[in-house]
């Protein structure tokens, strides 16, 4: 089952953090302008945060925790699924189509949902010019804090994840706002 058919149980409410694939890692690692760099520290470390740039491979849509999770929620429950997830120190990035980053923002401001009104909350959207810390590329240890600082919900399974554009994320930040009224 692909992460954009519909199942009972989405994959980020697994009570385990999600590990990347071999595939996954070379779709991460070939946002780097240097990937085989990349693929040598995980190789040395894989329990290593990288910081990757955005706008080539892929943009990241910050979200505050709760709101991302309802957001995930319409997603997985009547929408086209999700890309990559990763939790980091109370949000959610979203791993979105490149460009998304600069579009989203207009979308919603055009639809009245950014600005003023905070049933959406303020989202970090980083796209071309900006970096990202993505989490290790397996689950911590033991030793790590309950849950860890940095986890994959969703991990990145192929070389070319679908990942959602704008469109997708605006339908589903207006109805995770909506919900949440």
């Amino acid at each position: 089952m692909t992460s954009r058919e519909h199942s009972p149980r989405p994959p980020y409410a697994a009570p385990v953090a999600a590990r990347v694939t071999l595939a996954g890692a070379d779709w991460l690692a070939s946002a780097s302008r240097f990937p085989r760099s990349v693929h040598a520290l995980w190789a040395e470390s894989p329990g290593s945060s990288v910081v990757l740039p955005c706008g080539t491979a892929f943009d990241v849509i910050g979200t505050p925790a709760l709101f991302g999770r309802r957001v995930l929620d319409r997603l997985w429950a009547a929408g086209p699924g999700s890309g990559p997830v990763a939790a980091q120190r109370g949000r959610l990035l979203l791993f979105a189509a490149p460009g998304t980053a600069q579009r989203l923002p207009a979308l919603l401001s055009w639809e009245e949902w950014g600005g003023r009104d905070r049933r959406v909350p303020p989202l970090l959207c980083h796209g071309t010019g900006d970096t990202v810390a993505v989490p290790p590329l397996f689950p911590a240890d033991e030793t790590e804090p309950v849950p860890p600082a940095a986890r994959w919900l969703v991990a990145p399974e192929t070389r070319d994840p679908w990942l959602p554009g704008p469109d997708v994320l605006l339908w589903a930040c207006v109805r995770a706002a909506r919900a949440a009224v």
